[in-house]
């Protein structure tokens, strides 16, 4: 870089101006000032602001990025990003702003700091970003020739986003699979669908999966000795729970590759070739795939959400199950699980609404130079929301499910089934008299999140979670 420069060549971002300003020749003597006015300028974003968790995790992401040595960023500011993360300096950076073709707007906020500028939280309190740092015991660094670029130049909002969700995503899918199977307990649903000559009628890959982790799941349930079905044919939220779940799984592996693969990669542009010498324009920023991947994710777990709701519904209902009306022993003078019907349509509704396709921008900005962008971060956080839902509406299920089981008296879980139902009794108990179930729905939810239910799963022995 430095040879580069001293060469005087037309370097993107180094020797010339940003986005339109391609075009403009910076001269030597200004190039330090530039860099600086590079992250003032992009700093416009508005908003909520990130949590602390989001915050460090986008700054985590660009570290990795850095370490793959292709930046052309200074050891100072390397090493003064490692500090803000291990004192706990946490930049104020307002969400919206980036379209997800290098996230310009959240990387310039974060790194206001480090030029004097902006708010960071140390210790519980927002204070002047270099005050921030002062009162930390970090030095405020000095601006190579490239170091404004190279902090911003990258995707790290979108990655660091992007593998929080994919953890929320994952505990999601795997308690909607559980909440499902213990469903079909307690509705004594037809197995017959898990059978493996059947499944080996269709090469759908997603199918195989989820037939496998049901079939896992139920291992030791009488439902699968002969004539323990009440029906021949159920409700196809019942029926076809392995091949929703199943895609699920895959779609949400699909995407923790897609998170895996941009943190093994270097974003920036222009890229440093240090074993050719030389600084080359890249589109290594372009986050289309992990955007794509989100969005199939998304779509995918709200197809689980809707046969969620339905089997709540079918549940509390007389016709379908063949148990009391909203579960409830005491007839109509109670009212059961009737109103928490609403709140799963509630969730299943926004959950739909949110797996909506967003596409990409069509308003082409930076004088027409910008004319596409994934939109990732929006993708990203719109995903991820599903997944929160996707939770509470399984935390729903279990509950109703469970009380299902329960109202069965004498019949034998699976060993994962068993295991789904202990963990909501330890949380939940039954229900006999009405009592608010919202807080409760809500605390299993969050010890969902918090991934008691893998480890509930995982202690019955094979481990086996998907």
């Amino acid at each position: 870089m430095l040879r580069a420069l001293a060469r005087g060549e037309s370097v993107y971002g180094l020797t010339t101006g940003l986005g339109a300003a391609v075009d403009t020749r910076l001269d030597a003597d200004a190039i330090p000032a530039f860099q600086a006015r590079a992250i003032r300028a992009r700093a416009v974003g508005v908003g909520e602001p990130l949590s602390t968790a989001e915050v460090r995790a986008m700054l985590a992401a660009r570290l990795v990025a850095i370490c793959h040595g292709a930046s052309g960023l200074s050891p100072e500011l390397a090493g003064a990003i490692v500090a803000m993360l291990n004192a706990g300096v946490h930049p104020v950076v307002r969400r919206i702003g980036s379209l997800g073709e290098a996230d310009l707007s959240p990387l310039a906020q974060a790194f206001l700091p480090l030029v004097n500028e902006g708010e960071a939280e140390f210790r519980g309190a927002v204070m002047q970003g270099g005050e921030a740092l002062a009162a930390a015991g970090i030095a405020l660094p000095a601006l190579g020739p490239k170091d404004g670029l190279a902090l911003l130049n990258a995707n790290a909002q979108s990655v660091g986003l992007a593998a929080l969700a994919v953890e929320t995503m994952h505990r999601a899918h795997h308690a909607g699979l559980m909440a499902g199977a213990l469903s079909l307990e307690g509705f004594r649903a037809n197995l017959s669908p898990l059978d493996d000559d059947l499944v080996a009628l269709r090469a759908i890959p997603g199918h195989k999966v989820g037939v496998g982790f049901l079939r896992n799941l139920m291992s030791g349930s009488d439902l699968f000795e002969p004539g323990r079905a009440r029906r021949l044919q159920d409700p196809i939220s019942f029926r076809c729970l392995a091949p929703v779940a199943g895609h699920a799984i895959n779609a949400v592996a699909a995407a923790s590759l897609a998170v895996d693969n941009e943190l093994a990669s270097a974003p920036d542009s222009p890229a440093v070739l240090v074993e050719r010498g030389m600084l080359l324009s890249s589109v290594n920023f372009d986050t289309t795939e992990l955007a794509l991947t989100f969005e199939a994710a998304g779509l995918a777990l709200s197809h689980l959400a809707a046969t969620s709701a339905a089997r709540i519904v079918k549940l509390m209902s007389p016709a379908s199950s063949d148990l009391p009306r909203f579960l409830t022993r005491h007839g109509g003078t109670h009212a059961g699980f009737a109103t928490s019907q609403k709140t799963a349509a509630a969730l299943e509704a926004e959950i739909r609404h949110l797996a909506l396709p967003l596409g990409a921008m069509t308003l082409p900005v930076a004088d027409g130079i910008e004319d596409y962008a994934p939109m990732t971060p929006a993708v990203v956080a719109k995903t991820h929301a599903i997944a929160r839902r996707l939770t509470r509406l399984a935390a729903i299920e279990l509950v109703v499910a469970a009380e299902a089981v329960d109202l069965r008296g004498a019949i034998t879980l699976g060993r994962g089934t068993a295991a789904a139902h202990g963990f909501v009794r330890r949380h939940v108990a039954r229900l006999d008299d009405d009592r608010p179930m919202g807080r409760e729905y809500e605390a299993l939810a969050l010890a969902i999140e918090a991934g008691e239910l893998i480890l509930a799963e995982m202690a019955r022995g094979d481990g086996a979670v998907p």
